[in-house]
């Protein structure tokens, strides 16, 4: 949703705020039952100063969805771009998929549950960008296969095991609560790995060289902690 020309930056200020609270809502509402009305009276806006600043309601779902795919895509095509152990990267990938989720829960929930109200290029725009989060994630699992790391698998069911352990958290997790990011991708990834792997694979130092490898790293890979040190 671009800004509309001569508009400063308190104009964009109480844009940000709007979707911020219009996520919130949704996510205890839902999309479908929110209307207008609601929104306005959320966000202390009457109806003509609201579409003043998001133009529909739809482009409220859009603004979300992108908040929660963007950031995400641009990390994930970082990670899968690096020259190191497939698995490794689908360790550094796992943590990066917690860590937007951690940030943007309603967001999230949203995401996962309003996205059929999108209609026309809305919506196949956002169904492009999920088939390529979940193309990167598969091409991972099938070099970790390639190169022996992990036994042959039906390559789009790990991609589902992947995604389902991994995209429900949202359901549940509580922010600033017992479990972070790096804690949830660490077992989460020992589970699948455990399960994934070749006999001859050793996953036991996978910690130590995600560690390693980030802190070596001269610039950092957006939307991702590097894991604290022991």
């Amino acid at each position: 949703m671009p800004r509309p020309p001569g508009h400063g930056p308190g104009y964009e200020i109480k844009r940000q705020e709007i979707i911020d609270t219009s996520a919130a809502l949704f996510a205890k509402k839902g999309y479908a039952s929110t209307g207008i009305a609601e929104l306005g009276t959320a966000t202390g806006l009457a109806r003509g100063a609201l579409y003043y600043y998001i133009g529909s309601k739809e482009n409220l779902l859009v603004e979300i969805q992108n908040r929660v795919m963007r950031p995400l895509l641009v990390s994930v095509r970082r990670i899968a771009a690096l020259d190191v152990d497939p698995v490794l990267r689908l360790r550094m990938l796992s943590q990066t998929l917690l860590e937007n989720i951690l940030a943007r829960l309603d967001h999230v929930w949203v995401y996962e549950h309003d996205y059929r109200s999108l209609k026309g290029a809305n919506r196949t725009r956002l169904l492009r960008q999920r088939r390529e989060f979940e193309s990167l994630v598969e091409e991972l699992l099938v070099e970790a296969m390639d190169d022996g790391s992990f036994r042959k698998l039906d390559p789009r069911l790990a991609t589902l095991q992947f995604l389902n352990m991994h995209n429900h958290t949202y359901q549940w997790v509580k922010p600033g609560g017992d479990w972070d990011a790096e804690t949830l991708s660490r077992e989460y990834c020992a589970t699948l790995i455990s399960g994934f792997r070749n006999p001859t694979y050793h996953v036991d130092d996978l910690e130590d060289r995600m560690r390693e490898y980030l802190a070596q790293r001269q610039t950092p890979i957006p939307g991702l902690t590097s894991p604290a040190k022991k």
